[in-house]
């Protein structure tokens, strides 16, 4: 276990589990918080023994977004101000964008950076009573690490001026509804909610597992002949891996495959 001040990595077997670390301030986001989780992407990301990271809040909130007293005390009207703003912009590219699996577990309030880190990550299953919304407009702010760029492809543009327009919260249920998650349990069977969800993306190929999300990431801006393109160059490293060779074998043998990730 890696622990701070404000975030914890946990390596639970095959899954790393990133905990945001600051209960009383409903894990709100510091710029010392930004550097450590930067680098608990690369540490997991590069471990072959973990497939998949759960992002997860201590204290029932996931994260309430940028911790305002640092932010007012720091950064507003500082030259260093656009400095913060490209350092969250990396570190949720950085999750967005790494070759492993990546759950948000959302509880309490999910809102401005923390919704960002929702955004960035490629799967997210809440509490039917978290709080979720871009809320930045609500403070006469604006969200740098993702919305605009992000939230238009997973909701379309109408849902996305909704959220970011009004600043309106949406219950776990309603995000669900939105497309904006994957799933929603009352509060009491969130654990098992999650145990449900990463149990079906430790057991498959790494490998497969890591190029058949670059290839969706990726194709989401690329035009139909570039996507034909990318599309048979991954079925010529499916069939050319150890792993793809393994899943034939195995089901022809009929047992369970195991997978060497290459």
């Amino acid at each position: 276990m890696i622990e701070t001040d404000h975030i914890t990595l946990e390596k639970d077997g095959d899954v790393a589990r990133v905990w945001l670390n600051r209960p009383h301030k409903k894990n709100a986001v510091t710029v010392e918080l930004l550097h450590r989780l930067d680098e608990i992407i690369v540490e997991v990301d590069e471990d072959p023994d973990l497939k998949v990271l759960v992002l997860r809040g201590r204290g029932g909130t996931f994260c309430s977004g940028f911790d305002l007293d640092e932010l007012l005390a720091d950064y507003i009207g500082s030259s260093m101000a656009m400095e913060v703003a490209i350092l969250s912009a990396k570190v949720c590219d950085r999750l967005y964008s790494m070759k492993t699996p990546s759950v948000a577990v959302l509880e309490g309030y999910v809102t401005a950076g923390g919704f960002e880190l929702m955004i960035s990550c490629d799967f997210a299953v809440s509490a039917d009573d978290a709080k979720i919304g871009d809320f930045h407009i609500r403070r006469a702010l604006f969200g740098g690490a993702g919305p605009i760029y992000r939230l238009p492809r997973m909701i379309g543009i109408r849902k996305t001026k909704e959220l970011m327009l009004t600043g309106k919260l949406l219950s776990g249920t309603e995000a669900v509804d939105f497309d904006l998650i994957n799933a929603s349990a009352p509060a009491d069977e969130l654990d098992q909610l999650v145990a449900d969800f990463i149990a079906p993306l430790v057991d498959k190929s790494p490998f497969m597992m890591r190029l058949t999300k670059m290839t969706i990431d990726r194709g989401l801006d690329a035009d139909i002949q570039s996507l034909m393109v990318m599309e048979h160059l991954a079925v010529g490293n499916a069939l050319q891996s150890e792993d793809g060779r393994e899943g034939v074998q195995a089901f022809l043998e009929k047992r369970e495959p195991k997978w060497v990730g290459r």
